[in-house]
């Protein structure tokens, strides 16, 4: 008779944004990597949401505003910070796990800086977004135009 354990529970996701996919590195209570995995962005929303809540970081860009918005809304505790302040927390040579590694483990930082999450409006109003129509999974932002 064999007796499966649970499968760890994952405390802190670290998630390093890609084009077409993303790669993430979970982390359980101790900071131990406990899963590596790489979704499409289509099935980003969908694998996370079957998972329990827990707290999600990534480098901060336009495109990581739409993203947060909705982990947060299925109930992660989702950050966004400055990528000059995940690099110190990347190990050795550079690729996307490792760059997901460093985003994880910085995140758990108490005195690391958050950015926060912007609305599609505050986007719109900062000109993140001037002249171009960005489309993510359905929902369109548009810039301002400016003459």
């Amino acid at each position: 008779m064999s007796h499966k354990s649970a499968p760890p529970t994952v405390s802190t996701i670290g998630i390093d944004l890609g084009k077409n996919s993303f790669h993430l590195v979970g982390l359980d209570q101790r900071g131990a990597i406990v899963w590596q995995l790489k979704f499409s962005r289509a099935q980003l929303e969908r694998r996370l949401a079957n998972i329990p809540c827990c707290l999600i970081g990534m480098e901060a860009c336009s495109g990581a505003h739409y993203i947060a918005r909705q982990l947060a809304a299925l109930g992660h505790d989702v950050c966004l910070m400055p990528a000059q302040y995940v690099k110190p927390f990347l190990k050795g040579h550079k690729n996307d796990y490792r760059d997901a590694e460093a985003i994880a483990e910085a995140v758990q930082r108490p005195t690391m800086h958050f950015v926060a999450i912007k609305t599609p409006e505050q986007m719109d109003s900062a000109g993140c977004c001037s002249g171009w129509l960005l489309l993510f999974e359905g929902e369109l932002v548009s810039g301002s135009s400016t003459a």
